[in-house]
């Protein structure tokens, strides 16, 4: 029937500026020919998804180099299905990581997601952002293996005061309506 979903549709999983490491079972999408689709993911409109046609999306160590994170998110939420899942794994904002390479545009840290939650921006009086994902996040850390044995309260204080305890945050979002 025209306008209904057909059940028997494989799920679609992309994996997001995957570079040569595409993860397993998801289609690649890169800026560079070897992806499986071959697309420029700092454009405004994503023509290679339609909306609510995504069932995940994995995206490691791309989000920091987009020219607009307002628009990549807008846009990953756009393409997803509701129910649907979302990965990001990124260098944490503290970490030497995140500064070292020129070609990083955004410091990513677990505060920065909270502008993609429509409720958060209202009880912050942001609805004027162009955002229109929303999101609901969850995240954990990567830990250097320097700090990984330590007891869970000296991790605690060091992720909170010092440099380069945490390597990567990796943040689990899902796209509730």
């Amino acid at each position: 029937m025209v306008g209904m979903e057909r059940q028997d549709q494989a799920p679609v999983h992309y994996d997001l500026g995957c570079g040569r490491n595409k993860r397993e079972g998801h289609i690649g999408v890169d800026i560079a020919d070897f992806a499986d689709l071959t697309f420029d993911l700092n454009a405004e409109r994503w023509t290679f998804a339609e909306d609510a046609s995504a069932d995940s999306i994995f995206v490691s160590h791309f989000i920091e180099h987009v020219d607009s994170l307002i628009n990549f998110m807008n846009e990953c939420h756009r393409i997803l299905k509701v129910g649907g899942q979302m990965t990001v794994i990124a260098p944490y904002y503290t970490s030497l990581r995140c500064w070292q390479d020129p070609t990083h545009r955004h410091a990513i840290s677990e505060a920065s997601f909270l502008y993609y939650n429509r409720q958060w921006r209202e009880e912050n009086g942001l609805e004027h952002y162009p955002i229109t994902a929303d999101f609901d996040f969850t995240y954990g850390f990567h830990i250097d293996p320097a700090w990984a044995t330590r007891s869970e309260e000296a991790r605690m204080f060091a992720i909170k005061h010092y440099n380069n305890v945490v390597t990567d945050i990796e943040v689990h979002l899902s796209k509730w309506r």
